[in-house]
């Protein structure tokens, strides 16, 4: 018998992991999203052309918008933008109760703006999952290098050791190789606040700097990002891991990261209103931002690099001035 595991998501990320994990023949892969004409679209072409163009979708995963279906499964990977993670939580529990015989596997890498939480924790909220049910997926994963069969690595992190090596083993043989680790916060905030440096160096793209702006920011945004956790009471090791240094540098060094993208595109003086309203895809450190500054007023947590990127975005904030602000700021020891 085959294992099922079902992806909920049929975004980029959510097509490609559909993609590589039916490439092992011990696995039936369903692939849900909650869009009719998005599911025939992609079952007529045999190709996710919104999220995933050029990239063949095997014909034996089966392509759905019945969520009962999907939910047959015992492994149920999370692929939806964060803002959008509870209304699909909420149908979840209608269509199935409180399941607590399956694994919930998060692939996203965001921090909910009404909650300031992370999305472990919106799972459990909402669907009263255990703790050992979740676990987080989370490293340097671009969507389209991973379906193209170049090679990667992320970590899986859970409460439960038997959880992740579970869904470790489960890409075993894929080109995604899985490291394990018990720090789901430290995974998950690395994941969601590099996203924030990611667009602050897109920023730098856009207005023609150089490697040595956009490594400062990275040094820097990393100083931040553990003065973060810090103050959370969060193990800073996993900013310095996979998930988090490895993670930062794809996001902000690749062309294909949505959330440089962004920030190159206000570099160059366009509205975030604008660049998100002709984005298909989402770039979760535009919301992300917000939820992060929020919680760094709330806690007191000094981090200019944040500031400055959400007054550019959410207070019409110039770049140039953004700029002049940060290098004119107190000199200070290292």
């Amino acid at each position: 018998m085959k294992e099922t595991v079902s992806i909920l998501g049929a975004g980029g990320w959510g097509t490609t992991l559909a993609v590589i994990l039916s490439r092992k023949s011990d696995l039936q892969i369903t692939l849900w999203s909650p869009f009719e004409a998005e599911v025939k679209k992609i079952i007529k072409n045999q190709e996710n052309k919104d999220f995933l163009p050029s990239i063949q979708i095997p014909f034996d995963v089966c392509v759905t918008s019945d969520l009962k279906k999907s939910l047959s499964s015992n492994i149920l990977i999370i692929a939806v933008p964060v803002e959008h993670l509870r209304a699909v939580l909420k149908t979840i529990k209608k269509s199935c109760g409180s399941p607590r015989d399956k694994i919930f596997v998060s692939v996203m890498k965001g921090i909910e703006i009404r909650s300031l939480k992370r999305p472990s924790e919106i799972i459990r909220q909402e669907l009263g999952a255990g703790e050992k049910q979740i676990v987080v997926l989370s490293g340097p994963t671009i969507a389209k290098e991973i379906a193209r069969d170049i090679p990667a690595v992320a970590t899986v992190a859970s409460k439960s050791f038997r959880n992740a090596k579970k869904i470790q083993g489960l890409f075993k043989g894929t080109n995604l190789r899985l490291y394990t680790n018990s720090d789901v916060a430290g995974i998950e905030t690395a994941g969601a606040l590099k996203n924030v440096i990611a667009i602050a160096c897109g920023i730098s793209d856009g207005m023609g700097f150089g490697t040595n702006t956009k490594s400062a920011l990275i040094c820097r945004g990393l100083k931040e990002m553990m003065r973060f956790a810090k103050a959370l009471r969060i193990n800073e090791k996993a900013f310095l891991g996979i998930s988090g240094i490895g993670d930062l540098c794809t996001t902000c060094f690749s062309p294909l990261s949505r959330n440089r993208s962004v920030g190159e595109k206000i570099g160059r003086g366009e509205k975030i209103n604008n660049i998100v309203k002709n984005m298909k895809m989402v770039a979760e450190g535009v919301t992300t931002v917000k939820s992060v500054y929020n919680l760094s007023v709330k806690h007191k947590i000094d981090m200019p690099i944040t500031k400055e990127i959400y007054f550019m975005l959410y207070k019409n904030k110039i770049p140039a001035q953004a700029v002049k602000d940060l290098m004119n700021r107190p000199l200070k020891v290292e």
